[in-house]
């Protein structure tokens, strides 16, 4: 009698890559066959991810990119559907993951480096809402983004957050409201992404600009990207308060003593981060 060894489990792919090129982290989402959906795990491994880059000093910028087809089409609609069986139907766990997504989405926008999105294929829904949640976007000719939550009776109300924020009113409502994809080339005119590259370089591009502002100081840059987004939600006068306040304080800083006195000078500054 033959006696078969075990076969060990198929080792599972890893939903999230992690890579450093050089002072930058590059995410990429990798459940291609699945569109990139942003399940429970995803958007785990990326809150996660995140918080990590946030306190490396070697990290000064990501990029969160894509493998496959699809950059992102959004919420697992199987993972959220299998819950309509719960005692509740799924109430409970629809909110813990919208919660959840939501949260993600803040840590990219309150991290004090710059995230840039580098755009394969589609982004729908909460995958759009991931690329105007990033600090910049490339996108490829071969991109486009939709929110078609309306198709399918679901409004895209946490995506509208994001867009809302990126783009003017009536593009946004006009997404929200019909549902219709829009190429890259109509997202940068109305401010979705910054650049259409060539289909394929997509990803160089984005690490290459996630570089070039790697280059600056990071504490600039850190202070920078918070008031950005704090002025943003006050009004003109308060606005203006606060940036004096914040101008003030950077001016304080040993990276901008440096830096202008290297301006003057005419030579290369030398950051300190502080």
């Amino acid at each position: 009698m033959t006696v078969q060894a075990a076969r060990a489990p198929s080792p599972q792919p890893q939903i999230l890559l992690r890579e450093i090129v050089g002072s930058v982290a590059v995410l990429t989402l990798n459940r291609p066959a699945a569109r990139n959906s942003l399940s429970e795990a995803m958007i785990g491994q990326l809150h996660a991810s995140l918080n990590a880059i946030a306190e490396d000093k070697h990290i000064r910028a990501a990029v969160i990119a894509a493998n496959g087809p699809a950059f992102s089409a959004g919420h697992d609609m199987k993972e959220l559907t299998a819950r309509r069986t719960d005692p509740d139907r799924g109430r409970a766990y629809f909110a813990q993951i919208m919660t959840a997504c939501s949260a993600m989405m803040q840590a990219i926008v309150r991290l004090p480096k710059p995230v840039v999105a580098a755009v394969q294929g589609i982004a729908t829904a909460a995958g759009c809402q991931l690329v105007a949640s990033c600090d910049l976007a490339i996108a490829s000719e071969a991109a486009s983004f939709a929110t078609p939550g309306v198709d399918i009776g679901l409004f895209c109300s946490t995506p509208m957050v994001a867009l809302s924020r990126n783009v003017p009113r009536k593009q946004a409502m006009e997404m929200l409201l019909t549902g219709e994809p829009i190429p890259a080339a109509r997202a940068r005119e109305i401010g979705l992404v910054n650049r259409v590259v060539a289909a394929g370089t997509e990803r160089e591009a984005a690490i290459a600009l996630a570089q070039q502002v790697a280059l600056k100081s990071a504490y600039t840059i850190k202070l920078g990207k918070e008031a950005f987004y704090r002025q943003a939600e006050m009004s003109l006068a308060d606005a203006y308060r606060y940036a004096a306040e914040v101008m003030t304080e950077n001016m304080m800083a040993r990276d901008a003593e440096e830096g202008i006195g290297a301006f003057i000078e005419k030579r290369t500054p030398t950051w300190r981060d502080e």
